[in-house]
């Protein structure tokens, strides 16, 4: 690893390049994120959750995970309101395993920085199996494992469509509005996090010798994946972060699989998310609820590296 004039020269190209690229993106996804989340408010989930057919629930819920991206402290009582409700508990499950691994933003950035079939192959796997996992939880009576909780403190009023006044093309645009308001606060709270990532990716292409991390991480190496898995795990991993890094890591030899699997553990269960969850259920819930995530970190990071 050497530093010369050249290589930082380079170095500040690829960390312009990667930061304008993540920029675009992020205001992109997050006005399409806040714009559908107006559309679609939490009321209008419990909703369509509350069907009895548990397959068609299941699957409903992990449709809804999948384009609803709530953060951590969203979805808890989008939860909690979901069981008091008595929607069937396939739905509440499988629409908490997509909703933090399987959603627009990870989508749209999937397909710029990986492409179109490892994307397909991304969405397909983590959504049949997040549909899989709610009917077999629901199955063997994980519903017991429940805390009888209910959510306390003061309610935050949201934009829904149907709050807003005037006609139909009045109400567009206040939504437009409201949309694009949310996404430049969204970035003005996530900028450091994209240049962090932008900045670890132009330091790692321009630095890290590519032999080095393709013998430790590489496809080949069949432990990888489930060390990383494991990784993940506790960790915290802002998607709009990791992934760039991944997809320059990739270029320098570590496995596919890995850096899904990596991507997979710290989005889908992070100690917030966790420490959140446990507030709703009991300590046997959140155990299965960490072996789904790692099944599904380990199961996508294996077919990446046999497919991709």
């Amino acid at each position: 690893m050497t530093f010369s004039a050249d290589s930082l020269v380079k170095a500040g190209g690829t960390f312009i390049y990667l930061f304008g690229e993540l920029f675009l993106l992020f205001i992109l996804i997050s006005f399409l994120v806040a714009l559908l989340q107006i559309y679609v408010s939490k009321e209008k989930i419990q909703k369509i959750l509350t069907t009895p057919r548990k397959t068609l629930n299941s699957i409903l819920g992990a449709a809804l995970g999948a384009v609803t991206p709530f953060c951590s402290c969203s979805t808890v009582p989008i939860l909690v309101g979901l069981l008091k409700s008595g929607a069937p508990f396939s739905g509440i499950m499988s629409f908490l395993l997509t909703s933090p691994i399987l959603n627009p933003a990870i989508v749209a950035l999937f397909l710029t920085f990986f492409g179109m079939k490892a994307t397909v192959v991304y969405v397909g796997f983590t959504f049949l199996f997040a549909v899989a996992a709610g009917l077999v939880l629901d199955r063997l009576g994980f519903e017991k494992e429940v805390k009888n909780v209910s959510v306390k403190g003061g309610h935050v009023a949201e934009i829904t469509w149907e709050s807003l006044q005037g006609s139909f093309w009045q109400k567009q645009a206040q939504a437009f509005k409201s949309a694009f308001k949310d996404a430049f606060g969204l970035f003005r709270g996530g900028v450091l996090f994209l240049l962090l990532g932008a900045g670890i990716g132009a330091f790692i292409y321009e630095f890290i010798p590519t032999d080095l991390l393709g013998q430790f991480a590489g496809a080949d190496n069949l432990w990888a994946v489930p060390v990383a898995a494991l990784v993940g795990i506790p960790m915290y991993i802002r998607t709009e972060t990791m992934i760039p890094i991944a997809s320059i890591l990739i270029g320098k030899g570590v496995g596919a699989g890995t850096m899904i699997a990596l991507i997979i553990g710290g989005a889908g269960a992070s100690i917030p998310e966790v420490s959140l969850l446990s507030s709703i259920f009991k300590k046997k819930m959140i155990i299965a609820f960490l072996v789904c995530i790692m099944l599904v970190a380990v199961t996508t990071g294996y077919l990446f590296n046999l497919f991709l």
